[in-house]
């Protein structure tokens, strides 16, 4: 599927906040119906998921973290990637330029969810050649 102006535009306006099918309906002088079914096409073609997020600032007990990993060989990027995707507590994975070849960003349950991420989960995955992990302390404008 390729978006066209009027997915880009109910895109847009569910970037910025959330709205109903009526009030975006309103806004761009389409029917609700209309709006109903490009949404639903742009969740089925995996354009858009829409979802609640929640303020990291105000999870009790939880921990938020990046890791850095490097990959024993690039051609498997994809694929370690992907691997550790399905990984409990991981909420993305990024293949980056720079220093690394990967950016993990997990949400745990404090300091010990984040050892049991690393050793019970982590380091199963094979081909992982190096790690690095950053606490996020305090975040501004940041939803998970």
């Amino acid at each position: 599927m390729n978006p066209d102006k009027s997915d880009w535009q109910i895109i847009r306006i569910l970037s910025e906040r959330f709205e109903t099918n009526t009030v975006i309906a309103k806004k761009l002088g389409v029917s609700e119906g209309m709006v109903r079914q490009r949404i639903k096409k742009l969740q089925e073609a995996g354009i858009v998921k829409i979802r609640a997020l929640r303020n990291p600032e105000v999870l009790e007990n939880q921990q938020l973290a990046i890791l850095t990993v490097n990959i024993a060989e690039s051609k498997l990027l994809d694929q370690k990637a992907k691997e550790i995707l399905e990984l409990e507590n991981v909420l993305s994975v990024s293949i980056v330029s720079g220093q690394y070849d990967l950016m993990v960003e997990v949400l745990v349950d404090s300091n010990k969810g984040l050892i049991k991420f690393l050793t019970e989960q982590l380091s199963k995955i094979e081909g992982i050649s190096r790690t690095e992990t950053f606490l996020l302390l305090k975040s501004y404008d940041k939803w998970v």
